[in-house]
């Protein structure tokens, strides 16, 4: 006789093992998460970060449209182009009317430590003539008088009394020259010049789309931009200058100059700074992709004075 049939039990689990699988592990999306944010910003701010280009005036803010005015001015006091500071002006979006609005900007600055420096007073002095030259008028004009700065004075000192010459003696004596009874005139300084901005070459470069320029930035003693300075160019044969804060996309403190090739240039900042030292020269490099372009240059004007 066979033994009855007992259906299979399972032996009970231990349910302490036993947990439910997730489709998503939550820790491992975090990390995941924190992970490629960090790649990310890497790559956006350090490796490949976004150039501003084909910026127009007309974005700026309302006080940085002031200083490109500034350096439109100090442009147009070096090239007389009325056409195309007009032109500058308009596109800078400041009004109906670019040229009050000029006087109304000069107004402003007048008003504020901007006239503290002599760059000041010189930028806001050249925005005088350019709207008063075309009619316009506003509160610079009392703020600001035209008074000329005295650089040197003419001082007379007189002479000391003429003495007779001594005896002649067998002993030959070097002749100090027959004294005058005029006055004498010295020119004596008021003041000892003083450099407002010390230059430096801050790198050189060889890229065929930047090819042959010398890049300026000016600052202030904390590395601030300051628009509207005018930097100077000499080479053999000619001179050219121009300004600070033209190119807003690349800062106010921005200004550049295309060389022409195998031309050696002096670059300084006219009654600021002395000329570099050394001289920059557009010669021809290889680029890293082998390309053949003319050596840029940075340099760095940092106000000292």
């Amino acid at each position: 006789m066979s033994a009855p049939y007992t259906p299979h039990i399972k032996p009970p689990e231990d349910t302490r093992y036993r947990h439910s699988r997730r489709l998503v592990s939550w820790w491992g999306l975090a990390i995941g998460l924190a992970i490629g944010i960090a790649l990310g910003l890497t790559y956006a701010w350090v490796l490949a970060p976004i150039e501003e280009f084909d910026t127009t005036p007309r974005q700026l803010r309302d006080s940085d449209k002031v200083h490109y005015a500034v350096a439109i001015i100090l442009s147009y006091a070096y090239d007389s182009n009325l056409g195309k500071a007009v032109t500058r002006l308009t596109d800078l979006g400041m009004g109906l009317d670019p040229i009050q609005e000029v006087a109304n900007a000069a107004c402003d600055l007048a008003r504020t430590g901007y006239v503290d420096s002599s760059a000041g007073i010189r930028a806001i002095r050249s925005m005088q003539t350019f709207y008063r030259n075309q009619g316009r008028s506003g509160c610079a004009d009392d703020l600001i008088p035209d008074v000329e700065v005295v650089l040197e004075a003419t001082v007379m000192v007189p002479t000391s009394t003429p003495t007779l010459p001594p005896p002649p003696t067998k002993t030959a004596t070097p002749n100090a020259g027959a004294s005058s009874t005029e006055p004498g005139f010295v020119v004596v300084p008021t003041s000892v010049p003083e450099r407002a901005y010390e230059g430096r070459i801050a790198g050189t470069n060889c890229d065929l789309e930047l090819s042959g320029l010398i890049e300026v930035r000016v600052v202030d003693f904390n590395g601030q931009g300051i628009p509207g300075e005018m930097v100077r160019v000499r080479w053999d044969g000619g001179e050219d200058r121009f300004v600070t804060g033209l190119k807003p996309e690349r800062g106010t403190e921005y200004a550049d100059y295309e060389m022409d090739p195998g031309l050696s240039y002096i670059v300084d900042m006219p009654g600021l700074s002395d000329p570099l030292t050394n001289a920059l020269t557009a010669n021809p490099c290889t680029t890293s992709t082998g390309q053949q372009a003319i050596t840029s240059y940075y340099v760095t004007f940092r106000r000292v004075g």
